[in-house]
C-alpha cells in the first residue's frame, strides 16, 4: 500500500500526512454514525493522521468522537473550531470561546486538541480584541487544553492580519487554491511562509461539489474541465487532488470524504501520479496543470 507523505505544517511540532480529513460531511443528516465511524477509521487504517471538524457541521463532532473511541484517538491530530456553534454563532467572547471548545471536548471524547481554529469571523478584529477568543485561546494553550491556534476563514486579509499578531500557527483557506482558483497563492501563501504559519487548503473539489466527478451544470469552467476528463478517461478528483497536493507550502490538503467508499477514493487519488501527457493536455486546454 502506497503510503502519504507526512508534511510539516509551518513551526507546529505536528507531523501531518500530506492528505488530512475534512469530516464535514459525516455530520450531514443524510450520513450515519456507522458512515462517520467507519470512514474515520478507514482514514486512520490508510495512514491519515489529521482530522478536522466543527460545531458546525452537525453531528460530526459527535460521530468523530464515537469513531475515535477504542485507541484510534491516539493516533491521530485533532482539530476542531470556535465561533460557529450554531447556538452561539458569531460569539468571540472569551465566555464563549471556552464554552465552545469545552463543549468539543466532551462530543470528541477527548481531554486536548491539538488545534483550534478561529472560525468565520466577519470582522477579523473581534476576536482578536483584548479578552477575547485568541486570548481565550492562549490561556487554554498554557493549560494544554488546546495545543496550536489558527484561523479558518475565506478573506485573506483576515489571514494576514490574524497572522501579523505572532501568536497564529495555522491558517486555513478554502476554495482559493484549487483547479479552478489559484488566488490564495498570491496572498496567503506567501504571507504564511515568511511568519512559519503552517497551511490548510480545504474544500479542493470546489464549491458545491463542482470537482467532486458530478456534473457541475451551474458552472461553466468546472463543466468544462468536467467534459475534458469525460472524453479524455480521467476522473476530474484525481487530477484536483493531484493538483493542489502540488503546491510548495508547509502543510497539507484536505478534501471532505462522506463515507468509507470516499475515503478510498481520496487515498487513491492522492497517491497514484497522474500521467504527465494528460497534464500537459490539460493544461494547454485549460491554463492550469503539472506540466
Amino acid at each position: 500500500m502506497p503510503e502519504l507523505p507526512i508534511r510539516r505544517l509551518g513551526r507546529t511540532e505536528i507531523r501531518a500526512s500530506a492528505l488530512g480529513l475534512g469530516c464535514a460531511p459525516f455530520g450531514q443528516p443524510h450520513h450515519t454514525d456507522q458512515d462517520a465511524i467507519e470512514g474515520v477509521r478507514r482514514a486512520i487504517e490508510l495512514g491519515i493522521n489529521f482530522l478536522d471538524t466543527s460545531p458546525l457541521y452537525g453531528e460530526s463532532e459527535r460521530r468523530v468522537g464515537l469513531a475515535l473511541e477504542g485507541g484510534y484517538r491516539e493516533q491521530i491530530y485533532l482539530q476542531t473550531k470556535t465561533g460557529t456553534h450554531p447556538l452561539r454563532r458569531g460569539d468571540y467572547t472569551a465566555e464563549g470561546t471556552r464554552w465552545s471548545v469545552e463543549n468539543s471536548l466532551q462530543l470528541l471524547k477527548t481531554d486536548y486538541l491539538d488545534a483550534v481554529l478561529i472560525h468565520d469571523p466577519e470582522d477579523i478584529e473581534v476576536p482578536l480584541a483584548p479578552g477575547h477568543a485568541l486570548d481565550e485561546l492562549l490561556r487554554m494553550k498554557e493549560e494544554r487544553i488546546v495545543r496550536h491556534i489558527g484561523l479558518g476563514c475565506r478573506p485573506h486579509e483576515f489571514h494576514r492580519r490574524a497572522i501579523e499578531t505572532g501568536q497564529i500557527e495555522i491558517v486555513l483557506t478554502f476554495l482559493d487554491y484549487t483547479l479552478l482558483d489559484q488566488s490564495a497563492a498570491k496572498t496567503v501563501l506567501p504571507v504564511a511562509k515568511q511568519w512559519d504559519v503552517g497551511v490548510i487548503l480545504a474544500s479542493i473539489l470546489g464549491l458545491s461539489g463542482t470537482l467532486t466527478g458530478r456534473e457541475p451544470v451551474d458552472h461553466p469552467r468546472a463543466h468544462a474541465m468536467w467534459s475534458w476528463c469525460q472524453e479524455h478517461g480521467v476522473d476530474i478528483r484525481h487530477l484536483a487532488i493531484q493538483f493542489v497536493l502540488a503546491t510548495p507550502i508547509d502543510g497539507i490538503v484536505m478534501p471532505g470524504p462522506g463515507t468509507k467508499e470516499h475515503v478510498k477514493d481520496v487515498y487513491r487519488f492522492a497517491t497514484t501520479e497522474v500521467d504527465p501527457e494528460v497534464w500537459r493536455a490539460f493544461k494547454a486546454q485549460f491554463g492550469v496543470g503539472l506540466a
